[in-house]
């Protein structure tokens, strides 16, 4: 068997990072060591991790936080395995996940060097679930995109047509993730992708079409700093943004759309209409567009009180122009 080296950054996560372990350890497949690099953790975190009475468990300590690329980089460079594959301190494995993922890169040829799983949310209130169901049934509106192969699945990354959960789902040979240089430590957000972006130029991504990670949906930042990291993001691909956009590839006005709800959640309307009228949205995207402004609405009726009356009044005037 493959020795899997498993990564978990951590900070502050003393009540999940055993959760996490865990499931690690309840692999089917055996042959592995779990590196858990606390990132300066200040609470017990490291108390926790030194309870396992398990060779297989190797805590690696900062003495600062520096961020989850760093830590993952740490990881990857105390590895000793054939394989890296990572998990955040506060998701968990299916036991099987590791086994199913190593079947499908072992049976195909050495350009595949790669592979991610489908996740699911742990979704507790109501709502959630709610809205988890409201997802699913629009996402089988969508035509199904590629989910595995080499460099054509740039596209579908950039487009946010393809999510693969990196920081949790994704299996990689340790000479490719040393090779393409690990995470990107100047990046706070889409690191994940940007990593799966590096290795599809070394070669092949797989897919294991089935839910074998579950994620905890965790805090969303501050709209602008979203933008300011989605603008970051695309300009390290600007090239291939301009190639694939030529080739049918919606990308820009995919991230306009994020942005149009996240600002809309966030309660700030007239910040979401302009990135909404930057998307072009389709019909199916309505739905979650309407409960990302509900959802403002709730935390700040005022703004979007206001953007109403402004666009009454701006609609008014041009039906008056258009009568005169």
């Amino acid at each position: 068997m493959a020795l899997v080296s498993v990564i978990i950054p951590t900070y502050n996560r003393e009540e999940t990072v055993s959760r996490a372990i865990d499931s690690v350890l309840e692999q089917t497949h055996e042959d592995l060591e779990v590196l858990v690099v606390d990132d300066g953790s200040t609470d017990d975190t490291a108390a926790v991790l030194e309870s396992y009475d398990d060779d297989r468990v190797r805590p690696i300590y900062h003495e600062t936080n520096q961020g989850a690329n760093v830590a993952r980089n740490t990881g990857i460079e105390r590895s000793r395995g054939k394989y890296v594959a990572f998990l955040d301190s506060d998701d968990e494995w299916r036991p099987e996940k590791l086994e199913a993922q190593l079947d499908v890169l072992e049976e195909r040829s050495e350009e595949w060097v790669a592979a991610y799983c489908g996740f699911a949310f742990e979704l507790t209130s109501t709502s959630d679930r709610f809205r988890g169901l409201a997802a699913s049934v629009l996402s089988r509106a969508d035509d199904r995109p590629r989910m595995e192969g080499g460099e054509e699945l740039i596209g579908e990354i950039l487009a946010d047509n393809v999510h693969t959960g990196a920081g949790s789902t994704l299996i990689v040979r340790t000479d490719v993730a040393r090779e393409v240089g690990g995470f990107d430590e100047t990046l706070d957000r889409f690191q994940d992708p940007e990593f799966v972006l590096r290795i599809l130029e070394v070669g092949k991504l797989a897919y294991v079409d089935e839910p074998l990670v579950v994620r905890e949906e965790t805090g969303t930042p501050p709209a602008d700093t979203i933008r300011q990291a989605d603008e970051q993001y695309l300009s390290l691909y600007a090239d291939e943004v301009d190639r694939f956009e030529a080739e049918g590839y919606e990308i820009r006005s995919s991230h306009d759309l994020v942005l149009a709800k996240s600002y809309f959640s966030e309660g700030r309307p007239a910040r979401g209409c302009w990135h909404l009228l930057r998307a072009g949205p389709e019909l199916r995207h309505l739905p979650g567009v309407l409960w990302s402004a509900v959802s403002g609405a709730r935390r700040r009726p005022f703004p979007f009180l206001a953007t109403g009356f402004i666009l009454a009044i701006a609609l008014i005037g041009g039906w008056i122009g258009v009568r005169s």
